[in-house]
């Protein structure tokens, strides 16, 4: 019995809370956020996917173009470019299709279809960054939230209070905002990192139409 008593204080085993059980006490704004999460995971891996898609080697594309249109094989360039499921293709195919027109408007098309592509590769870039903006807001007023619920608690509690009641309100209310910031820091750092690569995208299209454009001059 002396030994059981002295021994259990100190190897008492110590509490572990699970993820799970953290989340539960974040209170219902976890649940927004936990949203937004697979939102901005999905929209992260989708845009990856496209904008790789995209960013292929157009070197022997453009290299075959240039052949059939020099031979003056205008339809020959269209069903290339048709075979090839690229914005810079399908800006090609714009301007193979305008062969005749003057200069100008042939950039004009290829400008314009250009501008269409770019807006494809940026779809859905705008929730990704609302969701970098939005997430830490969210833990934020979650937080205060909490934090309100705590402070009505301790005021209601008759006596002295505890410093474990006091620790335990504020480590819940503090749970949201935990939450919003790695949500948040994860949403911005993809968003930056999709905007770098579109960038990319976007220079190879420019070269890819410079390119062509100048074959149509030496053409004439």
């Amino acid at each position: 019995m002396m030994l059981a008593q002295i021994v259990s204080p100190e190897t008492a085993p110590e509490q572990v809370i699970s993820l799970w059980d953290l989340t539960l006490k974040g209170g219902p704004l976890m649940i927004p956020i936990i949203l937004s999460s697979f939102i901005a995971i999905y929209i992260f891996v989708e845009r990856v996917l496209t904008i790789r898609r995209a960013n292929q080697d157009q070197s022997a594309f453009m290299t075959s173009i240039k052949d059939l249109v020099q031979k003056g094989d205008v339809n020959g360039a269209k069903m290339l470019c048709s075979q090839f499921d690229s914005p810079v293709a399908r800006m090609i195919e714009k301007g193979v299709s305008r062969i005749g027109s003057p200069l100008k408007n042939i950039e004009a098309s290829i400008e314009n279809t250009g501008k269409i592509e770019i807006f494809k590769l940026e779809k859905n870039l705008s929730i990704l960054a609302t969701v970098a903006g939005v997430a830490p807001m969210m833990g934020f007023l979650g937080t205060v939230m909490g934090m309100v619920t705590a402070f009505i608690a301790i005021a209601q509690e008759e006596g002295s209070v505890g410093p474990k009641l006091l620790a335990n309100g504020i480590y819940e209310a503090m749970i949201t905002t935990v939450a919003g910031l790695i949500v948040g820091i994860i949403a911005y750092l993809g968003y930056n990192y999709l905007i770098t690569r579109v960038s990319k995208v976007v220079h190879r299209m420019e070269y890819s139409t410079i390119e062509f454009v100048d074959l149509l001059q030496e053409a004439k």
